[in-house]
Protein backbone atom coordinates (compact mmCIF):
# COMPACT_ATOMS: atom_id res chain seq x y z
CA UNK A 1 0.00 0.00 0.00
CA UNK A 2 1.29 3.45 -0.95
CA UNK A 3 1.21 6.20 1.67
CA UNK A 4 1.69 9.65 0.17
CA UNK A 5 3.52 11.88 2.64
CA UNK A 6 3.70 15.16 0.71
CA UNK A 7 3.64 16.61 -2.80
CA UNK A 8 5.70 19.66 -3.79
CA UNK A 9 5.94 21.91 -6.83
CA UNK A 10 9.25 23.80 -7.00
CA UNK A 11 8.84 26.83 -9.27
CA UNK A 12 12.21 28.34 -10.17
CA UNK A 13 13.46 28.69 -6.57
CA UNK A 14 16.69 30.77 -6.80
CA UNK A 15 18.80 28.96 -4.18
CA UNK A 16 17.05 25.59 -4.00
CA UNK A 17 18.97 22.82 -2.31
CA UNK A 18 18.43 19.84 -0.07
CA UNK A 19 21.31 18.76 2.13
CA UNK A 20 22.94 15.35 2.19
CA UNK A 21 20.97 12.83 4.23
CA UNK A 22 19.86 9.22 4.20
CA UNK A 23 16.17 9.47 3.38
CA UNK A 24 13.53 7.43 5.19
CA UNK A 25 11.00 7.57 2.35
CA UNK A 26 10.76 7.17 -1.44
CA UNK A 27 10.89 10.15 -3.81
CA UNK A 28 9.42 10.51 -7.29
CA UNK A 29 10.63 13.56 -9.26
CA UNK A 30 9.40 14.94 -12.60
CA UNK A 31 11.44 17.84 -14.02
CA UNK A 32 9.28 20.37 -15.90
CA UNK A 33 11.87 23.00 -16.89
CA UNK A 34 15.59 23.60 -16.47
CA UNK A 35 18.01 21.19 -14.81
CA UNK A 36 18.51 19.91 -11.28
CA UNK A 37 21.57 18.17 -9.83
CA UNK A 38 21.49 15.36 -7.28
CA UNK A 39 24.15 13.33 -5.55
CA UNK A 40 22.81 9.79 -5.24
CA UNK A 41 24.89 7.43 -3.10
CA UNK A 42 28.05 9.24 -4.17
CA UNK A 43 27.19 9.59 -7.89
CA UNK A 44 26.23 12.89 -9.54
CA UNK A 45 22.94 12.80 -11.47
CA UNK A 46 21.70 15.70 -13.60
CA UNK A 47 18.02 15.63 -14.58
CA UNK A 48 16.39 17.92 -17.16
CA UNK A 49 12.97 18.58 -18.69
CA UNK A 50 11.08 15.32 -19.22
CA UNK A 51 13.23 13.26 -16.85
CA UNK A 52 11.63 11.21 -14.08
CA UNK A 53 13.68 10.05 -11.09
CA UNK A 54 12.77 7.39 -8.56
CA UNK A 55 14.94 7.75 -5.45
CA UNK A 56 14.29 4.82 -3.09
CA UNK A 57 14.16 4.81 0.67
CA UNK A 58 17.56 4.55 2.42
CA UNK A 59 19.33 6.39 -0.42
CA UNK A 60 21.96 8.88 0.62
CA UNK A 61 21.16 11.97 -1.41
CA UNK A 62 21.48 15.72 -1.73
CA UNK A 63 20.21 18.11 -4.38
CA UNK A 64 20.72 21.61 -5.76
CA UNK A 65 20.08 23.83 -8.76
CA UNK A 66 22.31 22.88 -11.68
CA UNK A 67 24.93 25.57 -12.42
CA UNK A 68 23.01 27.90 -10.05
CA UNK A 69 20.13 28.06 -12.57
CA UNK A 70 16.59 27.62 -11.14
CA UNK A 71 14.38 24.79 -12.32
CA UNK A 72 10.77 23.67 -12.14
CA UNK A 73 9.80 20.22 -10.91
CA UNK A 74 7.21 18.08 -9.14
CA UNK A 75 8.36 16.02 -6.15
CA UNK A 76 6.31 13.31 -4.44
CA UNK A 77 7.39 11.79 -1.13
CA UNK A 78 5.81 8.46 -0.23
CA UNK A 79 6.21 5.27 1.80
CA UNK A 80 5.37 1.64 1.06
CA UNK A 81 4.06 -1.03 3.42
CA UNK A 82 7.02 -3.10 4.57
CA UNK A 83 7.27 -6.65 3.25
CA UNK A 84 4.45 -6.41 0.69
CA UNK A 85 5.13 -6.90 -3.01
CA UNK A 86 3.65 -4.25 -5.33
CA UNK A 87 4.36 -6.06 -8.59
CA UNK A 88 6.31 -3.00 -9.78
CA UNK A 89 9.93 -4.15 -10.22
CA UNK A 90 11.74 -0.90 -9.41
CA UNK A 91 9.62 -0.38 -6.27
CA UNK A 92 10.08 -3.93 -5.00
CA UNK A 93 13.81 -3.85 -5.72
CA UNK A 94 14.31 -0.40 -4.19
CA UNK A 95 16.32 0.58 -7.26
CA UNK A 96 17.18 4.13 -8.32
CA UNK A 97 16.04 4.96 -11.83
CA UNK A 98 16.29 7.90 -14.20
CA UNK A 99 14.09 7.84 -17.27
CA UNK A 100 12.88 10.31 -19.89
CA UNK A 101 9.16 9.69 -19.99
CA UNK A 102 7.50 9.64 -23.42
CA UNK A 103 4.11 11.10 -22.52
CA UNK A 104 5.61 14.02 -20.63
CA UNK A 105 2.66 16.41 -20.96
CA UNK A 106 0.19 13.88 -19.59
CA UNK A 107 2.45 12.96 -16.66
CA UNK A 108 2.89 16.67 -15.90
CA UNK A 109 -0.86 17.20 -15.76
CA UNK A 110 -1.34 14.21 -13.46
CA UNK A 111 1.32 15.63 -11.12
CA UNK A 112 -0.48 18.98 -11.16
CA UNK A 113 -3.76 17.27 -10.31
CA UNK A 114 -2.13 15.35 -7.46
CA UNK A 115 -0.59 18.57 -6.11
CA UNK A 116 -3.97 20.34 -6.17
CA UNK A 117 -5.81 17.41 -4.56
CA UNK A 118 -3.24 17.15 -1.76
CA UNK A 119 -3.61 20.85 -0.99
CA UNK A 120 -7.41 20.84 -1.01
CA UNK A 121 -9.95 19.49 1.42
CA UNK A 122 -12.46 17.93 -0.93
CA UNK A 123 -14.23 14.68 -0.08
CA UNK A 124 -12.58 11.36 -1.03
CA UNK A 125 -9.28 13.16 -1.50
CA UNK A 126 -7.18 10.23 -0.26
CA UNK A 127 -8.74 7.81 -2.76
CA UNK A 128 -8.25 10.20 -5.67
CA UNK A 129 -4.64 10.94 -4.69
CA UNK A 130 -3.83 7.25 -4.34
CA UNK A 131 -5.32 6.56 -7.77
CA UNK A 132 -3.26 9.29 -9.41
CA UNK A 133 -0.09 8.10 -7.69
CA UNK A 134 -0.67 4.50 -8.75
CA UNK A 135 -1.25 5.66 -12.32
CA UNK A 136 2.02 7.62 -12.36
CA UNK A 137 3.96 4.64 -11.06
CA UNK A 138 2.25 2.33 -13.55
CA UNK A 139 3.10 4.67 -16.44
CA UNK A 140 6.72 4.74 -15.33
CA UNK A 141 6.87 0.94 -15.03
CA UNK A 142 5.35 0.60 -18.51
CA UNK A 143 7.94 2.99 -19.95
CA UNK A 144 10.71 0.86 -18.46
CA UNK A 145 9.38 -2.23 -20.26
CA UNK A 146 9.78 -0.62 -23.67
CA UNK A 147 12.84 -1.71 -25.66
CA UNK A 148 15.56 0.93 -25.73
CA UNK A 149 15.30 3.11 -28.82
CA UNK A 150 18.24 3.61 -31.12
CA UNK A 151 19.89 7.04 -30.59
CA UNK A 152 19.15 8.03 -34.21
CA UNK A 153 15.43 7.34 -33.74
CA UNK A 154 15.41 9.49 -30.63
CA UNK A 155 17.24 12.24 -32.50
CA UNK A 156 14.78 12.21 -35.43
CA UNK A 157 11.77 12.23 -33.11
CA UNK A 158 13.23 15.12 -31.13
CA UNK A 159 13.78 17.14 -34.32
CA UNK A 160 10.12 16.72 -35.23
CA UNK A 161 8.94 17.47 -31.70
CA UNK A 162 11.05 20.65 -31.48
CA UNK A 163 9.59 21.86 -34.78
CA UNK A 164 6.05 21.20 -33.53
CA UNK A 165 6.71 23.09 -30.30
CA UNK A 166 7.92 26.10 -32.28
CA UNK A 167 5.35 26.05 -35.11
CA UNK A 168 2.20 24.40 -33.71
CA UNK A 169 0.03 27.42 -34.57
CA UNK A 170 0.94 27.13 -38.25
CA UNK A 171 -0.55 24.72 -40.84
CA UNK A 172 1.47 21.49 -40.57
CA UNK A 173 1.47 18.46 -42.86
CA UNK A 174 3.17 15.12 -42.31
CA UNK A 175 5.08 15.53 -45.58
CA UNK A 176 6.55 18.74 -44.22
CA UNK A 177 7.71 17.01 -41.04
CA UNK A 178 9.13 14.09 -43.01
CA UNK A 179 11.35 16.46 -45.00
CA UNK A 180 12.94 17.64 -41.74
CA UNK A 181 14.49 14.21 -41.20
CA UNK A 182 14.67 13.11 -44.86
CA UNK A 183 12.34 10.16 -44.33
CA UNK A 184 8.95 9.10 -45.68
CA UNK A 185 5.70 10.41 -44.15
CA UNK A 186 4.72 6.91 -42.98
CA UNK A 187 8.10 6.36 -41.33
CA UNK A 188 7.96 9.77 -39.65
CA UNK A 189 4.51 9.13 -38.20
CA UNK A 190 5.41 5.63 -36.99
CA UNK A 191 8.70 6.84 -35.49
CA UNK A 192 7.11 9.74 -33.58
CA UNK A 193 4.37 7.46 -32.28
CA UNK A 194 6.94 4.90 -31.15
CA UNK A 195 8.84 7.52 -29.15
CA UNK A 196 6.00 9.72 -27.88
CA UNK A 197 3.00 7.33 -27.95
CA UNK A 198 0.89 9.42 -30.33
CA UNK A 199 1.11 10.85 -33.85
CA UNK A 200 2.72 14.22 -34.70
CA UNK A 201 -0.64 15.68 -35.71
CA UNK A 202 -2.28 14.59 -32.48
CA UNK A 203 0.62 16.15 -30.57
CA UNK A 204 0.15 19.40 -32.52
CA UNK A 205 -3.55 19.49 -31.59
CA UNK A 206 -2.66 18.78 -27.97
CA UNK A 207 -0.27 21.73 -27.90
CA UNK A 208 -2.95 23.96 -29.41
CA UNK A 209 -5.56 22.86 -26.88
CA UNK A 210 -3.15 23.46 -23.99
CA UNK A 211 -2.52 26.99 -25.27
CA UNK A 212 -6.27 27.48 -25.79
CA UNK A 213 -6.84 26.59 -22.12
CA UNK A 214 -4.27 29.12 -21.05
CA UNK A 215 -5.88 31.83 -23.18
CA UNK A 216 -9.40 30.96 -22.04
CA UNK A 217 -8.39 31.45 -18.41
CA UNK A 218 -5.85 34.25 -18.72
CA UNK A 219 -6.89 36.50 -21.61
CA UNK A 220 -9.86 38.51 -22.86
CA UNK A 221 -9.86 36.80 -26.27
CA UNK A 222 -13.12 35.31 -27.49
CA UNK A 223 -13.35 31.61 -28.35
CA UNK A 224 -13.52 32.52 -32.05
CA UNK A 225 -10.38 34.66 -31.80
CA UNK A 226 -8.55 31.94 -29.89
CA UNK A 227 -9.52 29.39 -32.54
CA UNK A 228 -8.18 31.60 -35.32
CA UNK A 229 -5.04 32.47 -33.36
CA UNK A 230 -4.30 28.74 -33.06
CA UNK A 231 -4.89 28.01 -36.73
CA UNK A 232 -8.51 26.81 -36.59
CA UNK A 233 -10.51 28.96 -39.00
CA UNK A 234 -13.63 26.83 -38.54
CA UNK A 235 -14.79 27.48 -34.97
CA UNK A 236 -17.00 24.39 -34.90
CA UNK A 237 -13.97 22.25 -35.80
CA UNK A 238 -12.03 23.91 -32.97
CA UNK A 239 -14.86 22.99 -30.56
CA UNK A 240 -14.68 19.35 -31.69
CA UNK A 241 -10.87 19.21 -31.33
CA UNK A 242 -10.99 20.90 -27.92
CA UNK A 243 -13.57 18.46 -26.59
CA UNK A 244 -11.72 15.46 -28.04
CA UNK A 245 -8.49 16.39 -26.24
CA UNK A 246 -9.82 17.86 -23.00
CA UNK A 247 -13.07 15.95 -22.47
CA UNK A 248 -15.13 19.15 -22.28
CA UNK A 249 -16.18 22.11 -24.41
CA UNK A 250 -14.40 25.50 -24.13
CA UNK A 251 -17.46 26.87 -22.32
CA UNK A 252 -17.45 24.00 -19.81
CA UNK A 253 -13.73 24.49 -19.29
CA UNK A 254 -14.17 28.19 -18.50
CA UNK A 255 -16.86 27.37 -15.94
CA UNK A 256 -14.66 24.70 -14.30
CA UNK A 257 -11.55 26.84 -14.56
CA UNK A 258 -9.06 24.09 -13.68
CA UNK A 259 -6.38 23.28 -16.23
CA UNK A 260 -5.02 20.42 -14.12
CA UNK A 261 -8.09 18.36 -15.04
CA UNK A 262 -7.11 18.13 -18.69
CA UNK A 263 -6.26 15.04 -20.72
CA UNK A 264 -7.79 12.43 -18.39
Amino acid sequence: MIQIMSVHFDYFIPDWRTYMETIGYNVLVLVREGKVKYEINGDEVVAERGDVLFIPKSTRRSGANYMDSPHQKHTILFKLDTGLSTGIPFLDQGRFIKLKIANFQYASHRCERLYEEMRGGKSFRSFICLGIMQELIGLLAREMEKPELAPMKQKYAQIVRTYLLEHYREPIEIEQLARLIHRSPNYTTALFKEVYSHSPIRYMHQLRVMEACNLLLNSDMTVTNIAQYLGYYDTSYFFRIFKKHSGMSPTEFIIQGDQSQLFP
